[in-house]
């Protein structure tokens, strides 16, 4: 696109170039001057208007001159400067990314931790719970042992 703009500039400068060749050009001055059927005044006022023809082609050939060298630089700045930030919001959205990612995945560790803490806990109470039922079957045993003496004691 920029090769286009350029190559499109460059036959715009050709074409005032070439307009203001043939402005200058000595043959074209000798048709007006040469013409013995005007009066002298009137070639005099075509003369004028070829004079301010020619100012205004150099003055646009000027312009031209300063969009080709000027401006075009500080576009092509200004499209690297938009370049240059589009890739720093690219880079920053990709960070962003990668930061959530990590809060998702350290999340999900939590997570996984807490959840292997609760079935240790879980475990334990298991533990526990069986440990307080087999003390409490050992009681009941010994209580049945005991009431099994008494009774046969109280029997003889």
């Amino acid at each position: 696109m920029l090769n286009r703009l350029l190559m499109l500039k460059l036959w715009l400068l050709v074409i005032v170039v070439a307009k203001t060749l043939l402005m200058n050009s000595p043959a074209y001055g000798q048709i007006i001057q040469t013409n013995p059927q005007q009066p002298e005044s009137f070639q005099e006022r075509i003369r004028q208007q070829q004079d301010e023809q020619n100012q205004q082609t150099q003055e646009q050939m000027k312009e031209t001159w300063l969009r080709l060298n000027l401006q075009e630089p500080q576009l092509q700045q200004q499209q690297r400067i938009q370049q240059q930030e589009f890739s720093r919001q690219r880079q920053e959205m990709i960070r962003q990314q990668q930061f959530r990612l990590q809060q998702q995945e350290t999340r999900l560790q939590q997570q996984e931790f807490s959840r292997q803490q609760q079935l240790r806990i879980q475990d334990q109470q298991l533990r526990q719970d069986q440990q307080i039922r087999q003390q409490q079957e050992l009681r009941l045993q010994e209580q049945r042992q005991q009431q099994q003496l008494r009774q046969q004691k109280g029997n003889l």
